[in-house]
């Protein structure tokens, strides 16, 4: 987002020797450590980060066949869309409806890396990480990361214990795409698209991505932010018949979770609680193209960012009932969560 003050100290860390040498310095002073991938989901608080920030750029990729399947191993430093290519280029699915998402590698297993019907809680294996409560290296398995939607181990069952050094993700050579959200069925057909494989729906998800400025791009006057600011709520059904009502007459968006419960629209709540796309609050605002994108702008601060993010999940909540939760991390001992 461009918004921030600075950390108290910083280390560039290409090896783990590195990320391991700087937990102990930090120890050492009784100083918390944070670890950064690419920055692209952090809202950072503008008087900065009193801690050691450690710039996680451990590199490395290798694969092996085990049982059929393809175990795919990269460094937390590795860019995440390089990764994505890479293994739809060879066939690999798994990956695939992931593309264009910007970060590293390491930032995936965190927020369990979600879109148009993958999450990569579904390819993760082992994650390789240092406990930074005695310094060990831990080799997690799926089990131990406890994924959730949008959510892990490591983002809210025990934030900050662990930092993400490798990931392996299981994919399938010559496995068939995954083809679930209506938006990528309707943009391959458009493409005339019959049978398409995993590289046609590469193409199809970064177009639809680029669309809601949902990719990187310098030239893109939205580009500026997070990409989505709020997950999409899930709610018992009784709540969404509720929110549903706090909007007769128009259609709520709803899906049904196999537990019973109800997923939302984040986006549809927001633009129904009177915040329009490109809705502008000063020196911040929604995205041109999609609702759950908060745009900084000239002058922004990330004070003005918090505070625009609260009045839509006021607003939401008081029109629908509705708690909207914030999607990016937040650092910095004032800046406080939306």
């Amino acid at each position: 987002m461009g918004l921030g003050g600075p950390a108290r100290y910083f280390v560039h860390a290409r090896d783990e020797a590195a990320v391991a040498a700087a937990l102990a310095w930090a120890r050492a002073r009784s100083l918390p450590l944070q670890a950064l991938g690419s920055g692209s989901n952090i809202v950072v608080a503008d008087e900065g980060v009193p801690a050691l920030v450690v710039k996680i750029d451990l590199r490395g990729i290798s694969a092996r066949e085990v049982g059929g399947a393809v175990e795919l191993t990269a460094g937390a430093g590795e860019p995440w869309d390089d990764l994505v290519r890479a293994s739809v280029e060879r066939g690999w699915a798994g990956l695939e409806c992931l593309s264009g998402i910007p970060g590293l590698v390491g930032a995936t297993p965190i927020q369990n890396v979600g879109a148009y019907g993958q999450d990569v809680s579904a390819t993760v294996t082992v994650v390789r990480a240092l406990d930074t409560h005695d310094g060990s290296i831990q080799t997690l398995s799926n089990r131990d990361c406890g994924f959730a939607y949008r959510d892990s181990r490591f983002r809210s069952g025990e934030p900050g214990r662990f930092l993400v050094l490798a990931v392996t993700y299981r994919l399938a050579p010559g496995g068939t795409p995954t083809i679930r959200y209506a938006d990528v069925i309707e943009h391959l057909g458009s493409r005339g698209v019959a049978s398409a494989t995993l590289a046609d729906v590469r193409e199809s998800v970064i177009a639809i991505r680029r669309s809601k400025s949902m990719v990187l791009d310098a030239n893109d006057p939205n580009r500026r932010s997070c990409g989505s600011f709020f997950t999409n709520p899930i709610v018992s059904a009784a709540a969404a018949d509720r929110a549903a009502a706090g909007e007769p007459g128009s259609t709520m968006p709803r899906w049904p979770e196999h537990d019973g419960r109800v997923k939302l629209s984040a986006a549809w709540l927001i633009e129904h609680a009177g915040f329009a796309r490109g809705h502008d609050a000063g020196p911040v605002g929604l995205s041109t193209r999609h609702a759950l994108a908060i745009v900084a702008r000239d002058g922004a601060r990330a004070s003005d960012v918090v505070a625009f993010a609260r009045r839509l999940q006021m607003a939401v909540e008081e029109r629908f009932g509705v708690r909207l939760e914030v999607e990016p991390v937040f650092w910095g001992t004032t800046l406080g969560r939306a």
